[in-house]
């Protein structure tokens, strides 16, 4: 067995799927089926059970997936560990879609011109997908918001970000000097999927001082969000740093008095992976922020 046909393995595992593990791993799917073919050959029995909806593995596979992460984890450490010179090489750096287009751009400038032979991979997802890429060795480093639940990765505590209600200029809140989250509490909210931790955040909040928010429409963007309270659809509450990059006059944000909601956003990296100079550097970067 190669390390390609280890490599196909681990992906039909991960996606329970030909066909979508092929898509990923930019390979047509009966090339890779016979290489899962012939290493079931090799090994003398199935390593997937296949059916029409779904592919799973065999008590064989679940044993060869264990061993074959252990070995491909300790081989690309160990490689990375031999090229590491501080200067050159690749970062996978994963971002949740709240924070990926509107922080990371200036903090991967400022690094790349720091490093400019270095090559970073960015992956955006939601928190549970991150945190698993993480653990498993696909990507260096995450940022996300906490709380999460990870006791086995590292976790590095970057800034506090603000909340800000957001809403069309002509809304009856936007002329009051003082907004309170009760004032809210009457008008439909526009939240993101409930995949998103942003709208655990924002609910977890609002329930803390006693109103459920009413969600009229659900989006999986922050964008899209920010056009639909342009056209009055609802307001909502929108991190800080995508309110710095809103150039548009047809929403206006306002801070909500007394406690203001808030988010925490972090670092999370698997100490147990090889940590390179360069990734050093660039948590050393985020630090700095």
């Amino acid at each position: 067995m190669d390390l390609d046909q280890l490599r196909y393995f681990l992906k039909v595992a991960e996606r329970q799927s030909f066909t979508r593990a092929a898509a990923d791993l930019a390979i047509s799917q009966p090339a890779l089926s016979r290489s899962v073919q012939k290493l079931e050959e090799e090994l003398g029995q199935p390593v997937f059970e296949r059916s029409a909806r779904a592919v799973t593995l065999t008590d064989a596979g679940q044993l060869l997936q264990a061993r074959v992460r252990q070995a491909l984890t300790l081989l690309d450490d160990t490689k990375a560990e031999i090229t590491d010179d501080g200067r050159t090489g690749r970062l996978r750096v994963g971002a949740i879609p709240t924070v990926a287009p509107y922080y990371l751009p200036e903090v991967l400038n400022r690094f790349t011109r720091s490093f400019p032979e270095a090559s970073i991979m960015v992956r955006e997802d939601t928190t549970a997908v991150l945190l698993k890429a993480c653990a498993d060795g696909e990507l260096d480093l995450a940022i996300l918001a906490l709380p999460v639940a990870a006791p086995y990765l590292e976790i590095e505590k970057l800034f506090d970000e603000e909340l800000l209600l957001v809403m069309p200029p002509d809304h009856q809140l936007a002329e009051k000097t003082t907004i309170r989250i009760t004032d809210v509490e009457p008008y439909p909210f526009i939240l993101l999927d409930e995949a998103h931790c942003l709208t655990d955040t924002i609910v977890s909040f609002c329930k803390q001082r006693s109103f459920q928010p009413v969600a009229v429409e659900r989006t999986s963007q922050l964008a899209t969000i920010q056009e639909l309270v342009s056209l009055s659809h609802g307001v909502s509450l929108i991190p800080d740093m995508a309110r710095r990059c809103d150039r548009s006059d047809q929403r206006v944000y306002r801070s909500l008095a007394g406690r203001r909601p808030t988010r925490t956003i972090a670092a999370v990296w698997n100490p147990y992976r090889f940590q390179s100079r360069l990734l050093l550097a660039f948590r050393e970067a985020l630090a700095n922020e």
